[in-house]
């Protein structure tokens, strides 16, 4: 008797099972070819994703290599065309070139090109702030103290590994100035926070003794 109710049993179930699969055919076949749709699309994004960082590699390596002095427009273009991808890799390392081979005399075309990198590329939150600290670094030497307070507050404000080097700029920044007050009200930060780069504070403890003691 047991066995012949569960004969019935799994007979029951099997029936249910197959009347699922006959009643709901159309909406199984449409979500089966939708997961598979999906997959290919996911793929073929990450395939042609990959291809494309690699031809940007090869032409940010070909700028390097064929690099002029009598073609910097040239080099120029192809960088700022670089950079405009917005790739997380291959955009800064184009802006840093440009810098380090001071192609570009205009201040103001610098920082469009700094903004594009911070404010439309995907970036690692530490390596846009490294970006926002370099374009502070880049602008120190001619711009106003309200400016640059502006580009480094995202740094400032937060937790980030590069707030002590952000602190020591603005420390140097107001000592070139002769504001020894604010320099020194920086420079105090530094000593007391918590991930303080390890040389900046060694060097903001000599600056402090040597130039701004009491």
């Amino acid at each position: 008797m047991d066995e012949e109710i569960s004969i019935i049993g799994t007979n029951t179930r099997n029936e249910k099972i197959k009347n699922f699969f006959v009643n709901n055919k159309k909406n199984l076949i449409v979500s089966i070819t939708v997961i598979i749709i999906g997959l290919v699309v996911y793929f073929s994004f990450s395939e042609i994703k990959e291809r494309n960082k690699i031809k940007l590699a090869n032409r940010f390596n070909l700028v390097k290599i064929n690099y002029k002095e009598n073609q910097k427009q040239a080099t120029i273009n192809e960088l700022v065309k670089i950079i405009s991808q917005n790739d997380v890799t291959y955009s800064p390392l184009a802006l840093y070139f440009l810098l380090d081979n001071d192609l570009v005399e205009d201040n103001t075309k610098i920082n469009k090109l700094f903004d594009e990198l911070i404010n439309q590329t995907n970036l690692d939150t530490e390596i846009k702030n490294l970006i926002i600290y370099k374009k502070a670094l880049f602008n120190s030497d001619f711009t106003t103290e309200n400016n640059l307070l502006k580009i480094l507050n995202p740094i400032i404000n937060s937790e980030s590994i590069w707030k002590s080097h952000a602190l020591y700029l603005l420390g140097e920044f107001f000592y070139a100035k002769d504001e020894k007050q604010k320099a020194k009200e920086f420079f105090n930060q530094i000593l007391i926070l918590e991930n303080s780069n390890n040389g900046i504070k060694i060097e903001t403890q000599k600056r402090l003794k040597r130039d701004i003691s009491e």
